[in-house]
């Protein structure tokens, strides 16, 4: 029997740089890319490699011999460990240079673009710590253990968990007490519903063996102070549910929205499931400037309030809607942008492929007492089409922030058979946002562009980039 070839160690490797998904860049002695995860430019560190492909290799740090001027002390005791927040070991500031330069790199390397002789420097985030509105939390009957527990402890009988999943692991969750992505009470609620579970014998879902009772627990907030609890259970054991709710209700009298789901399917998604109210309101409220937004369950709303609120000021400056001309919002989710942008236009025609979606945006619309926008439900590619436009009327603006992927090729195709003078392009992933925005170069010029930092102490960044028809 042949022996698995064993994995080279690669010594004082120099990290010259940050690539996709926040992994640290250095260059292996044979010179193939190393990719390593929580190291900074600058380090220098001996890295185990763990995975050997044909251009690159794959690897962790097991010693660091020299420290980059980049890093400063992760807030988060859960660091590394955790699947999020991988660059809180980077100064916000040299981050925000990362991210600007990846967005850059993206749109002249991969889209070949000719970008405006000024770029602003990218939006800092407001907070840095607890700026999310909305935290997801999975229950575990079987936690992740750490090497040290596996080491110290013979026998380990606190298998319940409630945290975060770790990376690649659907069945395995992070036992975690604090958390500095939302404000408080946010970590308090948490703690409250694990600690009274525990102790009245409530079970945590286990997703092998399907046992259990508690699955999910999502907290939302609003920069008004309203707060949203769902709990996501996986059988309908309506005393033990009653129990746990009405021990956060009696608790936590901030609640505004107190909401349970009870799903038996195999997958923790709810959005095709029925939303119950226990107590409060069924929905949060949220106000930017003059306009009220209410959030439901199922409702999709920016996760960062104040930087959003600042990103779309600047669509809007972008945008330079005037009283007699018609909006597009292609993706327009909830509606908020166009709401958003209403009073400037004529009127705005938003489309989304989410049903619910759009069904809170009309609610929306009509709470704000705006009248002159109109929201189409279907997927994209399929409703935006030259009838489309000949009933809707040629938009002289249109706004897109499509998802990660980008839009669909047909989607492009009709935007440029519409040729509206203005086209503002929002995106959350610049790398699909360069191979869109390549698609028009030849009819259209990019005059102005605005990075975005949404997600602090993480690879995201968001990106707006104008775009003004060639005369």
């Amino acid at each position: 029997m042949s022996r698995r070839r064993q994995k080279p160690l690669f010594e004082d490797i120099e990290i010259v740089d940050l690539g996709a998904k926040a992994k640290a860049v250095g260059h292996a002695p044979d010179g193939r890319v190393i990719f390593a995860p929580f190291l900074a430019p600058g380090d220098v560190a001996d890295i185990q490699v763990t995975k050997k492909r044909k251009a690159y290799y794959e690897g962790k740090a097991v010693t660091i011999k020299k420290y980059s001027g980049f890093r400063t002390e992760p807030a988060c005791k859960y660091f590394g460990t955790c699947g999020g927040c991988k660059l809180q070991h980077i100064d916000y500031e040299a981050q925000l240079q990362f991210k600007q330069k990846e967005v850059i790199n993206n749109l002249t390397r991969l889209g070949h673009l000719t970008l405006p002789d000024t770029i602003d420097p990218i939006m800092p985030s407001p907070q840095i710590y607890n700026y999310r509105n909305k935290m997801e939390f999975s229950f575990s009957a079987r936690r992740w253990l750490t090497p040290e527990e596996i080491k110290e402890k013979e026998t380990i009988d606190d298998m319940a968990g409630l945290g975060f999943h770790i990376a690649g692991m659907w069945d395995k969750v992070l036992d975690i007490d604090e958390c500095h992505l939302q404000e408080e009470p946010s970590n308090q609620i948490r703690n409250a519903v694990k600690d009274f579970a525990l102790k009245n014998n409530i079970p945590f879902f286990d997703p092998r063996a399907k046992t259990g009772l508690l699955r999910t627990l999502m907290i939302r907030n609003t920069s008004i102070g309203e707060w949203m609890v769902v709990l996501q259970v996986y059988q309908k054991d309506i005393e033990s549910i009653e129990a746990v709710l009405s021990h956060l209700k009696n608790n936590f009298p901030q609640i505004t929205s107190l909401q349970y789901i009870v799903n038996e399917k195999d997958n923790d998604s709810f959005y095709d499931q029925k939303v119950i109210l226990y107590h409060g309101r069924d929905y949060i409220e949220e106000k930017w400037e003059n306009l009220t937004y209410r959030i439901s369950a199922k409702s999709f709303f920016q996760t960062n309030s104040a930087q959003a609120l600042r990103m779309y000021q600047k669509v809007r400056e972008f945008a330079q809607i005037q009283a007699h001309e018609t909006v597009y919002d292609l993706y327009t989710g909830t509606g908020s942008i166009a709401q958003f942008v209403a009073r400037d236009a004529h009127k705005v025609i938003g489309v989304e492929a989410v049903a619910d979606a759009i069904t809170d945006a009309k609610k929306n619309a009509a709470l704000n007492g705006i009248t002159n926008t109109e929201f189409v439900v279907g997927d994209m590619k399929d409703v935006f089409t030259p009838d489309f436009i000949a009933k809707h009327g040629k938009a002289d603006v249109v706004i897109t922030d499509p998802p990660r992927d980008g839009m669909h090729k047909k989607v492009v195709e009709n935007l440029l058979f519409l040729a509206p003078q203005r086209i503002v392009y929002v995106s959350c992933n610049s790398a699909t946002q360069a191979r869109d925005l390549a698609l028009m170069k030849e009819a259209y010029d990019i005059v102005k562009m605005q990075p975005v930092d949404m997600f602090p102490h993480t690879h995201h960044v968001e990106n707006i980039v104008l775009l003004q028809k060639k005369s």
